[in-house]
Formats: C-alpha cells, structure tokens, sequence
C-alpha cells in the first residue's frame, strides 16, 4: 500500500489528492464569455460541406502498398493518405468491380 509520511503522520494516497475547489471562472473561461458578447452568430449558416468531412479510420495495408503510394504522392506532391482517399473515391465513383482470381 502506497502512503506517505508528512510530519510523521501516515496519510492513505486518496487523502493526498484532494480536488481544489474552483471559485471563480478561470481566463480561459472569461475570454471566452466576452467573445460571445463581442460577436453575433445569429446569422450564420450551416457548413455546406458538413456531409463532406472526412471520418478516421483503421485500415491495414500490405507493406509495398504503402510504399507504392507514398511514391506516387512524393511524385504528386500531396500527401499519401490523401492521394489513396483520391484512388478509392474514384473507384466508388465508376462502380469499379475487383475480379479476383485464386491461384
């Protein structure tokens, strides 16, 4: 069990991280309350391009895939990530079928 001696006096840990209590709203939160009185937002408009962000995912890449298209993009001058979201985008867009083969 984890304690600690102060003035020889044995304290259990919980003791020793007590919450400080927050009495008044700190900079950040004030700023913040003085841009909201500074600036009207009453009409402003939706972002036409909300249905078009993009979402973070996981995928799993072979090695040389990789690599392939880090060339490409290096060639391009954008970033990979971004120029396989190109490649996929256009194989969505033309209904491209994979034909798959088994040797």
């Amino acid at each position: 069990m984890l304690s600690a001696i102060i003035i020889g006096k044995k304290q259990k840990p919980f003791e020793l991280f007590q919450p400080v209590k927050q009495t008044a709203l700190n900079d950040v939160s004030m700023r913040a309350l003085e841009m909201r009185e500074r600036y009207d937002f009453s009409k402003s408009k939706k972002n036409p391009y909300a249905k078009k962000l993009k979402r973070q995912i996981t995928i799993r890449l072979d090695e040389d895939t990789i690599a392939y298209f880090k060339a490409l993009a290096e060639q391009k001058g954008i970033p990979y990530q971004s120029l396989i979201n190109l490649y996929l985008r256009d194989c969505a867009e033309r209904s491209r079928d994979l034909k798959i083969k088994w040797a």
